[in-house]
């Protein structure tokens, strides 16, 4: 009986080492399994806790960044983790590494890559200008320019033997930033699409803004009352890049007037367009630094005859240019180089509103007003009292005719008498 009970004992000893030994083994495999894997919490219960996809992406194309926003559970699952990417196969540099954002729902990988040329050299980024026939708003001009920044987000495989169980990852990324837009100066609108994997369109046109001035040194803002600005009052205006990278300067292609906020009417008066200059209008800064200046006399447009008040918006077609290909973009003063302007549709995100600019019928002896369209821009050359002028000249010479002829008849008609 005895035999029986120790038997037993060891053979319940047995199964349950035998069970230990399982359980051990099964731990060990896990903890090798999760090694290799390294799979987070966060990853565990995640959509995105799968195999790499192309829709994995997304760009963000900013004003002074691009941003890259990668989901980080599927590299988990292809058995990479944050440190084996890197942007351009560049794994030597800090910044070129991402950050690994564990609290955004699904977890991501971020990347955030200053425009300017030093941070995209240093991780081995693209960067490419191209200069395109102008079209829509721009058909006028023949090169309108386009920045193009792109790269790659690659992955390192860790293995150190000729054949890897492991696959690539490689997400490719780019921005693309047109050069010139039509500014105005109350509305700014900015796309804002997102393109995962081939890119994205991006714009700068929120950095610009115009502001009127009162004085030559673009101090002190100009207050538009409601009851208007006299003529001939000098108009100081302003186009400013602010929070752009220094790589762009400023570079104002053509301003006009307009009786609508619409910028394209049939209803305009060009200030300048090219070389094409009104006497009434300096271009003082333009091309040379992210500011752009000019100045302009107040005037009244003729179909606001009938109006106390005339009001009018000013618009002013701009692009940015690399500071060192500004020079070759400025205005073609030759023959050749001048071309007729025709209107276009601009899009919606290409354009922003001025204020209103309101001139009160207040007038002086040399106050010009100008015609509506650009074709009957420039005032005849005799004005009102040029013409009072010359009448009181004619009076004044007919009587001075009459009292010669009328002494010379008074003498002669003496002398009859004295003889």
């Amino acid at each position: 009986m005895r035999e029986v009970i120790a038997k037993h004992k060891m053979k319940t000893f047995r199964s349950t080492l035998r069970t230990m030994w399982l359980v051990i083994l099964l731990f060990q495999l896990g903890l090798i399994l999760r090694t290799e894997a390294q799979l987070p919490d966060p990853c565990i219960l995640s959509d995105t806790n799968r195999p790499p996809e192309n829709s994995d992406i997304i760009v963000t194309c900013g004003t002074q960044y691009m941003y890259l926003s990668i989901y980080i559970c599927p590299m988990y699952q292809a058995l990479y983790n944050e440190s084996m990417m890197a942007l351009n196969n560049e794994f030597n540099k800090l910044e070129c590494f991402g950050t690994a954002d564990w609290t955004a729902v699904p977890p991501v990988l971020k990347f955030k890559i200053p425009l300017n040329e030093s941070a995209i050299t240093a991780c081995n980024s693209n960067f490419k200008v191209t200069n395109e026939v102008g079209s829509g708003a721009f058909v006028d001009f023949s090169n309108v320019q386009y920045i193009n920044i792109s790269g790659e987000v690659n992955s390192r495989d860790p293995s150190t033997s000729k054949i890897t169980y492991r696959s690539q990852i490689l997400y490719k990324f780019s921005c693309r930033y047109p050069m010139q837009y039509l500014l105005n100066n109350t509305q700014v609108a900015v796309s804002g699409v997102n393109l995962a994997i081939q890119g994205n369109n991006g714009s700068f046109i929120s950095t610009l803004n115009m502001q009127l001035y009162k004085d030559e040194g673009y101090k002190d803002r100009l207050e538009i009352p409601q009851t208007g600005i006299n003529l001939k009052t000098k108009v100081y205006v302003s186009v400013k890049a602010e929070n752009l990278t220094d790589r762009f300067h400023v570079l104002l292609d053509r301003c006009y007037a307009t009786t609508s906020p619409i910028p394209l009417t049939s209803t305009f008066y060009d200030l300048f367009i090219g070389c094409t200059l009104n006497p009434q209008i300096k271009v003082e800064l333009n091309g040379v630094s992210q500011m752009a200046n000019f100045s302009f006399e107040a005037f009244r447009f003729v179909d606001h005859k009938e109006q106390i008040v005339s009001t009018y918006y000013v618009h002013c077609v701009t692009r940015l240019c690399e500071t060192t290909s500004c020079s070759t973009l400025l205005p073609n003063c030759t023959t050749q180089g001048r071309r007729k302007r025709e209107t276009h549709e601009v899009l919606p995100n290409a354009t922003v509103s001025s204020p209103a600019i309101l001139v009160s019928q207040q007038t002086r002896v040399d106050s010009p007003t100008f015609f509506s369209t650009h074709e009957l821009a420039y005032e005849s050359n005799y004005s009102s009292p040029v013409v009072a002028v010359i009448i009181c000249i004619c009076i004044l010479t007919i009587l001075l005719i009459s009292m010669v002829v009328y002494f010379m008849f008074y003498i002669r008609q003496k002398k009859s008498m004295l003889q």
